[in-house]
Formats: structure tokens, C-alpha cells, sequence
């Protein structure tokens, strides 16, 4: 109650968290997000059946606030474990040759700083990291910069399997125990050339 809430994270989860502190008290409410504003309607990039990237308002962000994009959050700041501050700048996205996904440039200059009472964390996340590992493997990814597999979830390096959000993106827990239930029917499948496992 009566407390600067900062939301860090743009989606459905953040919006929620804007909500309740709308209905807790909040004296303020700013929602924060480091991807680019998307677009009110479909644009000729997503053409169906693609997914669209559309700007959503929830009746969460109708009770009130405050909503920032391109923001970037580098550092909290505070005393004796209490947050006051968080530091941030803007950040412009460029498209890179052989990465499906634009990255993120810290613009110069744009830092600056949000006062805070609480922060809330309704970060997912983009695509899995395109770790190293990844890389020695040689694994392909698809447009969305997910580790990318045929039906029986091997990826594109023979007897490396992926599953879960590494291979659809981020999604909910029942999506990660089905995709688990049919990575291990496939692997059991490839290494013994039949399986007795459920698949779903």
C-alpha cells in the first residue's frame, strides 16, 4: 500500500502484477519492457498464420499507470536491503546478418533513473541463449531464435534432442511435461528402435 511499484516485463504476467498493485494500494504503477512497443495492428512482417506481435492493454492497464518500451534496467539501488531507485537506459534494436532475432544497443547518453519502493519481476525471456555448447553441436535455429528439431524432436546435429521451451519457446508447465513425455518416446525410439513410454 501507497508504494512506487516498478513492473520489469511487458507481457501477460506483468500485466497482472500491474493490476494487483493497482487493487493493493500502489501510489504508483510503471510497467517496464526491454522489447520494442509493438504495433496496434498486424503488420506485412507477421502475415497470418504467423503469430502477431500486437501491443495488448488489459483492464489492468485500464485501472492506471504508467507503460515505458525499449527500456533496459541496469541496476538496482537502495539501502539496508530496500530498494529506492533503478537505474535504466533506452535501447534501439538493430537486425544483425545471420541472427533471425534484432539485438539490443544501449543508446548512449539515455540512462536515467525511476524511484521505487518494490519491484516486481514478470520477465520471460526471447529464445534460449545461443550458448557455446549450442554452437560446438552445430543445432539450427528457427525464426524465433528457438532451438530448432523435426517432428521426433532431434535437432539438426544427429542424436542431440530438444524439447520444452529450448525448442517451442516460452510457455506454460503443461506444455514442458507433454514435451518431455515425447522427447523421451523419441529418444527411447532412436536409441532401442521402438519404445514402450507413453508419449503423452
Amino acid at each position: 500500500k501507497n508504494k512506487r511499484v516498478i513492473v520489469i516485463g511487458g507481457g501477460d504476467t506483468g500485466a497482472d502484477c500491474v493490476g494487483t498493485a493497482h487493487r493493493q494500494g500502489a501510489r504508483s504503477v510503471s510497467q517496464i519492457e526491454v522489447m520494442p512497443k509493438p504495433e496496434s495492428c498486424r503488420s506485412i512482417e507477421y502475415p497470418w498464420p504467423k503469430y502477431p506481435l500486437l501491443l495488448k492493454t488489459s483492464t489492468s492497464h485500464q485501472e492506471g499507470g504508467q507503460r515505458q518500451w525499449s527500456i533496459l534496467t541496469k541496476e538496482f539501488s537502495g539501502s539496508h536491503g530496500d530498494v529506492k531507485k533503478i537505474v535504466c537506459s533506452r535501447v534501439e534494436f538493430t537486425q544483425q546478418a545471420g541472427n533471425a532475432c534484432p539485438v539490443a544497443k544501449e543508446i548512449v547518453g539515455s540512462e536515467f533513473e525511476i524511484d521505487a519502493d518494490m519491484v516486481v519481476l514478470a520477465v520471460g525471456f526471447l529464445h534460449p541463449e545461443h550458448s557455446p555448447l549450442l554452437s560446438s553441436l552445430g543445432v539450427c535455429y528457427d525464426g524465433r531464435g528457438n532451438v530448432k528439431t523435426d517432428e521426433h524432436c532431434m535437432t539438426s546435429a544427429k542424436g542431440v534432442f530438444s524439447t520444452g521451451d529450448m525448442r517451442r519457446g516460452q510457455s506454460l508447465i503443461v506444455w514442458a511435461i507433454a514435451e518431455g513425455r515425447t522427447a523421451a518416446h523419441a529418444i527411447d525410439t532412436w536409441l532401442m528402435g521402438r519404445s514402450n513410454l507413453p508419449v503423452i
